[in-house]
């Protein structure tokens, strides 16, 4: 059986047709889950190297074969009537802990698959934050979808593979258990362009992360489709005569564009399609730099501004790590215990929910008051929609250049813009989507479920031969 995969950077869904109709894959009582998982094991990490008294003992025996070894380098380079490259007790040092890091980085990663493996506890979408702030340890991975694209060293590559496999494992199970047959195949959506920081590479990479995952979690066959090509699909279904229509699928991570011919019961046809690696995320970014980091100090300590955007990146692993190592104690009061109480297991996630559910409320209400009292007692944003207006205002100028350039490249202005994606609830999107295309009827499709049917409706279509 075969089932269309929304694989979101915020929320993942799935679906299949079922003698003939749409049925939604149930995860409890919802139709998706928040993309995020939460492990109670602990990922090894290589900033986590420190010297014990076990890896001192070693590295007073890389000592000594290090003094040994110039010692006989020296006598061979005398033999030769050639004066001897000396170094110094400082650079045999360090030689030596670097033989033992990487030393001890081999024992992590050879301990490290077992460890990340082990997902029998493993919650996944609200739960999974739940329980990440219930714990007071583990692990919580938001968004592993966003890290696909970027530069990834090895170990880094095959924690993110085992979190897409455990993702991709939960869908299927649930999947099969629901329609009540062995899932084995998919198509799964993806972005015309990956957020990444390799280009095209990147993508490339994206690709090849979530087959791997996909093949591990027990999918046999596998096939990948632009995710404005699968709206387009679901699109399709509606319309009686045929047509050329615009499709704008504005996701969490990234927002895609495709243009096609669809209707009138023949097949369809994409034509061409963009990319922006910009969405929903970017979004709650904007809303925390905007309405909450001033409060921790933002424009007016001396602390550089990339430090609040990376408290801010819940998504980014790597920017987290690095928020939680700076040290604050000398900055001024109150910032100092501010930021520092951000820097607690857990609290970066809290923030970015608050902002979240910032940016869900400001959409279509006057104010909103979010109450910060994980970081100080009786501290709080009161935010207005002005407030809100201005922290997405960069994103709207980026999705209106967009869509600017897409109305020039195209010979003729479509008939209908068909517009999905669940940051596409958000009023003033809407309204910047419909500004760049007036003359044009928006049809609004379902937010949350406009691609995964468009997908379940593809995966009925699959020939077994063609899923390679």
């Amino acid at each position: 059986m075969y089932i269309g995969i929304d694989f979101g950077t915020s929320y993942s869904a799935a679906a299949a047709i079922v003698s003939g109709k749409l049925s939604m894959v149930r995860f409890g009582e919802a139709e998706q889950f928040r993309t995020a998982v939460f492990f109670p094991e602990l990922v090894p990490d290589p900033n986590d190297f420190a010297l014990t008294p076990e890896l001192e003992a070693q590295l007073e025996v890389q000592l000594r074969l290090a003094r040994t070894q110039q010692r006989q380098q020296a006598g061979a380079a005398a033999a030769r009537g050639q004066a001897p490259v000396s170094r110094t007790e400082d650079e045999l040092r360090y030689e030596a802990l670097r033989v033992v890091r990487r030393q001890w980085m081999e024992e992590q990663t050879r301990e490290a698959p077992a460890s990340v493996a082990s997902f029998q506890h493993a919650l996944f979408g609200e739960d999974a934050v739940e329980g990440y702030l219930d714990s007071g340890g583990g692990n919580l991975i938001e968004s592993p979808k966003s890290m696909f694209g970027y530069r990834l060293d090895p170990q880094v590559r095959k924690v993110i593979v085992h979190i897409a496999t455990h993702i991709l494992e939960h869908i299927r199970l649930t999947a099969s258990k629901q329609f009540g047959a062995p899932v084995r195949g998919a198509v799964i959506g993806r972005p015309v362009e990956f957020r990444s920081s390799m280009g095209a590479q990147g993508s490339e990479q994206a690709i090849e992360i979530l087959r791997e995952a996909a093949a591990v979690a027990g999918f046999d066959h596998v096939i990948f489709l632009e995710e404005p090509a699968a709206a387009a699909m679901h699109y399709h279904k509606s319309l009686q005569a045929r047509q050329h229509a615009l499709i704008v699928d504005i996701g969490g991570g990234t927002t895609d564009v495709a243009h096609a011919e669809l209707g009138g019961g023949v097949a369809p046809n994409i034509a061409r399609s963009w990319g922006l690696p910009k969405g929903g995320t970017d979004l709650d970014v904007s809303v925390s730099l905007h309405s909450f980091m001033p409060l921790l100090g933002k424009d007016t300590i001396r602390v550089p501004q990339h430090q609040f955007v990376e408290a801010a990146s819940v998504h980014n692993l790597p920017k987290q790590r690095e928020f939680r190592k700076q040290n604050y104690r000398l900055v001024p009061a109150p910032y100092s215990a501010r930021l520092r109480a951000l820097q607690e297991l857990g609290a970066t996630t809290r923030l970015n929910r608050l902002a979240e559910r910032t940016k869900i409320t400001l959409s279509d209400s006057p104010h909103y008051r979010a109450e910060l009292d994980f970081i100080e007692p009786g501290l709080a944003v009161e935010a207005s929609s002005e407030d809100f207006n201005t922290a997405i205002e960069s994103f709207l100028s980026q999705l209106e250049r967009t869509l600017t350039a897409v109305r020039t490249d195209l010979d003729a202005l479509p008939a209908s813009v068909f517009l999905t994606g669940g940051t596409s609830r958000s009023p003033q999107i809407k309204a910047r989507v419909e500004a760049c295309f007036p003359e044009i009827p928006l049809v609004q499709g379902d937010p949350s479920l406009g691609v995964v049917s468009g997908l379940a409706v593809a995966a009925s279509e699959v020939k077994p031969e063609a899923a390679v």
